[in-house]
């Protein structure tokens, strides 16, 4: 037994070789100094896990903003702009996806602000991601609890997205609302020959909304277009299926919205993805890149997982293979839910550039 001693000894106590000297060492922040939160966030880069694909995430969102702010020659402008493109060119363009209950939660106000500031240049989500945003400047989304028994609510005519209640009668104002905006399009597209998409039809409600809490009164203002190629499933193909019954004949074409969006990615000088969530618009983003083959910058915020061959699990590293990131980018995944990440990564990149950002709306 005692000649196994030195085998147990050498199998706990192996011997180790030498990290590389730039190898950066764990360390997270230290109270007794006070409580600094700009100090706290930037420690989560050595501090491990997920803190510091956090980290990471704020160093290439940085990235991006700073190339995006790279002057472009005249000549590359032109050759950048094309039918789809109207607005001013940048050093890189950047793309930000996000599902809809993130517009349902208080991350409505985070995305608001960089799209009111001109932060971003194209924006993707669900139909949800839309009407939840027009909603709310109609009625309010309260807090509740992910327990409330959905039987109880049914009855009362409220509807959970997680701990979040939306009265159906907030529902009910939607349609008061849009139905003589659907006569409207409807009209012109009889009268003028409107050609209407999903896209153009967003930028008509932003309009239409007339209230700066809203997402997309600002993506109207700024000309930001907004994608939503599957703007029927969610309350506003509600809206457009009982339209259709009393006022027929309302055509949106997506042909047109995939060419407008594929060209800001192939036209862009460089481009950069930020998304928060997975599916629709996680793949609408990546795909549009692979027409550039690939994303220069990419960051992404959710909890999915890949053992399913879920798009929202996959890692940046399988869109490389697909061609959606480029292969010599150094994309980043926070395992994490955006609703706890995202106003973070926004003080910590986009917030602390609003002098620079903000000016360079202003000179515009």
């Amino acid at each position: 037994m005692a000649d196994h001693v030195p085998m147990a000894h050498e199998a706990v106590l192996k011997s180790s070789c030498p990290l590389p000297e730039e190898t950066p060492q764990i360390k997270g922040y230290d109270f007794n100094q006070g409580v600094d939160y700009r100090a706290l966030l930037q420690s989560y880069l050595n501090t491990g896990f997920q803190a510091t694909n956090f980290g990471r995430a704020v160093q290439e969102i940085n990235n991006m903003i700073e190339n995006r702010l790279e002057p472009i020659k005249d000549s590359d402008e032109k050759a950048l702009k094309n039918e789809f493109c109207q607005r001013p060119v940048s050093g890189c363009t950047i793309f930000l996806g996000y599902t809809s209950n993130l517009i349902s939660s208080g991350i409505r106000e985070s995305i608001r602000y960089l799209v009111e500031h001109n932060m971003v240049d194209v924006l993707v989500t669900t139909a949800g991601g839309i009407e939840e945003d027009l909603i709310k400047c109609l009625a309010p989304t309260y807090l509740g609890d992910f327990t409330l028994p959905g039987r109880e609510l049914r009855s009362r005519g409220i509807n959970r997205i997680g701990n979040l209640l939306v009265p159906n009668d907030n529902y009910c104002l939607f349609e008061d609302w849009m139905m003589p905006i659907l006569d409207q399009m409807v009209l012109e597209q009889k009268t003028e020959g409107t050609h209407w998409t999903p896209s153009k039809m967003i930028h008509r409600l932003g309009k239409e909304i007339n209230n700066p809490q809203s997402v997309y009164y600002w993506a109207y203002k700024n000309n930001i277009p907004v994608f939503s190629p599957a703007i029927t499933d969610g309350s506003l193909g509600d809206m457009m299926y009982f339209h259709s019954y009393k006022n027929p004949g309302l055509v949106l074409d997506i042909v047109e919205d995939i060419r407008r969006m594929n060209n800001h990615a192939v036209f862009a000088k460089r481009t950069g993805m930020i998304i928060l969530g997975g599916g629709l618009v996680k793949h609408h983003i990546c795909n549009a890149n692979l027409m550039r083959n690939g994303a220069n910058f990419s960051v992404f915020v959710n909890t999915g997982q890949e053992f399913d061959g879920s798009d929202a699990g996959a890692r940046p590293d399988e869109a490389v293979s697909w061609g959606k990131i480029q292969m010599d980018s150094k994309p980043v995944k926070v395992f994490a839910d955006a609703s706890l990440v995202f106003p973070l990564m926004v003080a910590e990149t986009f917030a602390r550039h609003a002098g620079v950002l903000i000016g360079e709306k202003k000179e515009d």
